[in-house]
């Protein structure tokens, strides 16, 4: 197996990869909470994710993939005295404050959630884990917690106490201060302390459990479900950097309470998707969703595109232009793939360097500029460029190798701009060709240049 090298966040230091097994490797992702669509800034989380298992699979390594899926006990704030996003959705849609009511409300995104992931060429993991369907196994988990003294009962539900536990907030971020921001539950230990077990309010609605009526904490799902798949201690633990405090945290602290076992040995965060008016948030309304790029005549793959062009832990602002021009960019990029011949070889220089760059924590920034090196490489057969290419798509997903350029009609003012644009690169007027182009795509077209300085035209 080659070397691969990961940021771990546990350690803040990138670290030689060391499977548990070197037959398969144990990952698990922290999925949706399905009460409302997807914005593209989650997306992320999830294009990361299958980034990093298909770089492990292109290393020859089997992955056996876990994400669950949050469909009650996702609290609206970090204080554990919010409301549960999911009864919210229920009140938002008018559905009936039922166990049932939930379920369908969660079936609703699921499906919108897949149909993303279908969209954006995300391989499925080995198992979507609902979280209502293992309340068994979270109260199991919560009951051996309680009996070992690292748990105990308040008027309105179950915490864990972070007191007990020395190593608590192994991720950063966990002190007594920085929790007191979200408000103060006067019959908590520790401001820190945090729900593995909520009491139904008055609307009824919970799971009947040795606990009482209720529903878990957003904590203990993840905890329960990964060690239900993957054991007590697993490889590699995914998610958003916002997920680190304090879920992540809380997940450590209570596998390690139970197990006496850190639950992963790599903790790995995307980093976010910021707008101008700060990180994109649902909360804060200023979200974006793939079908709103889609409206736009911008390709799914144009986003994922744009995604590699930086490391999965580099914070990246989103701006129309920016998706915009990786569409084009993808459209050049497949443009050519088409043009290549097949029957060629993989070139084992530049699998070498693009192996060293992904292996190097996931640097796609470095892969998409080696695709690009090898495509302007006059010393490699377009034959070889095509199956190298072809390759390296099983990293980065980007369909080259079922992609079919489709005729365009262009109408006579597009024909007309782009003979003007040809004559201005052939008098080197790069100034005019650029204005020229702009105008070209105003009337809803793009123009790439084939080898022979030819138009090609595609739509935006």
């Amino acid at each position: 197996m080659n070397d691969i090298y990961l940021f771990n966040s546990l350690t803040k230091q990138k670290e030689l990869f060391k499977p548990i097994d070197q037959e398969e490797i144990g990952l698990y992702s922290c999925g949706p909470t399905v009460y409302n669509y997807l914005h593209i800034g989650n997306l992320r989380a999830y294009i990361f994710a299958d980034t990093l298992k298909r770089v492990l699979k292109y290393n020859g390594y089997q992955v056996k993939h876990i994400m669950n899926v949050t469909d009650i006990g996702h609290l609206t704030n970090d204080s554990d005295d919010g409301e549960d996003k999911m009864l919210k959705a229920l009140k938002r849609e008018g559905k009936p404050m039922t166990i049932q009511g939930l379920r369908e409300v969660a079936d609703f995104y699921f499906e919108k959630f897949k149909e993303d992931f279908s969209r954006m060429n995300i391989l499925p993991p080995e198992k979507f884990t609902f979280a209502s369907d293992y309340i068994p196994e979270q109260v199991a988990l919560i009951e051996d917690l309680l009996k070992k003294g690292f748990a105990y009962k308040t008027s309105d539900g179950i915490y864990f106490d972070t007191e007990k536990l020395p190593t608590y907030g192994r991720l950063g971020g966990s002190s007594s201060e920085d929790h007191s921001r979200i408000g103060v539950n006067t019959e908590k230990k520790n401001p820190r302390d945090f729900a593995l077990w909520k009491f139904a309010d008055t609307s009824g609605v919970g799971f009947p459990s040795s606990l009482g009526l209720g529903f878990p904490g957003w904590h203990i799902e993840c905890s329960a479900m990964s060690m239900k798949y993957l054991g007590e201690q697993f490889d590699i633990h995914t998610g958003g950097i916002d997920n680190a405090v304090p879920h992540h945290n809380n997940e450590i602290a209570q596998c390690e309470a139970s197990t006496g076992k850190i639950l992963a040995n790599y903790f790995m965060h995307n980093n976010h998707i910021t707008v101008k008016d700060g990180k994109m948030a649902k909360s804060e309304g200023n979200f974006i969703t793939l079908n709103s790029l889609i409206e736009q005549g911008i390709s799914p793959l144009a986003y994922r595109y744009w995604l590699l062009t930086s490391r999965y832990s580099t914070r990246m602002d989103f701006s129309e232009e920016a998706i915009k021009g990786a569409e084009t960019a993808l459209n050049k990029l497949r443009t050519h793939f088409t043009t290549y011949s097949v029957d060629g070889k993989i070139n084992e220089e530049y699998k070498l360097k693009f192996t060293e760059a992904i292996n190097d924590d996931l640097d796609t920034a470095k892969a998409i500029a080696l695709v690009w090196e090898l495509i302007k490489d006059p010393d490699v057969s377009p034959q070889d460029k095509k199956i190298t290419l072809t390759d390296f798509d099983k990293v980065l997903g980007i369909e080259m190798d079922s992609y079919e350029i489709k005729t365009v009609v262009t109408p006579p003012e597009v024909e007309e701009l782009a003979k003007q644009r040809k004559k201005a690169k052939q008098e080197k007027n790069y100034t005019l060709a650029d204005k020229l182009r702009e105008q070209i795509k105003s009337l809803g077209f793009d123009v790439v240049d084939d080898k022979d300085g030819n138009s090609i035209f595609i739509k935006n």
